[in-house]
């Protein structure tokens, strides 16, 4: 899909009362949607390298079940590749102990060559990282604790 179509259906949303929009074109889609006052749109960047995975994954964090998590759990909006940074080299978004506001943004979440800022609904301090860098997500799977 071309970039100059994405901007267009862009400027759409941002110019009527629209919440969200997706856009198919043959084998191609995009989905525009918009968050409280401001418009999440899909970012067009090239998607981040993830290092190769080690042989044994072992998810530590993954194993007590739900039930026993304490404070807020961020779930993801959609099934993807989750990332910490926004490229392979850069800073991740947040760490165990960072403070968050409502709003700020926790990760990527990469589905269809888009990458997807998940942002805290809730403000507090991220206790758990429930996920690794460039570990598939299914929708509604937890990825960070805050509490």
């Amino acid at each position: 899909m071309d970039i100059r179509k994405i901007k267009k259906l862009i400027e759409l949303i941002e110019d009527s009362d629209i919440a969200e929009i997706e856009i198919h074109e043959g084998e191609e889609s995009v989905r525009v949607s918009r968050v409280s006052s401001s418009v999440t749109a899909p970012v067009a960047m090239p998607a981040p390298v993830a290092a190769p995975a080690p042989a044994t994954p072992a998810p530590v964090e993954a194993a007590p079940a739900p039930a026993e998590e304490t404070g807020h759990s961020v779930n993801s909006p959609m099934v993807g590749t989750f990332y910490r940074a926004a490229s392979p080299g850069a800073k991740v978004f947040v760490d165990i102990g960072s403070k968050v506001n409502a709003g700020d943004t926790l990760c990527i979440i990469e589905a269809m060559k888009i990458l997807n800022q998940i942002e805290s609904d809730t403000s507090g301090t991220v206790t758990k990282i429930l996920v690794e860098n460039g570990q598939p997500v299914e929708y509604n799977q937890p990825l960070f604790i805050i509490e």
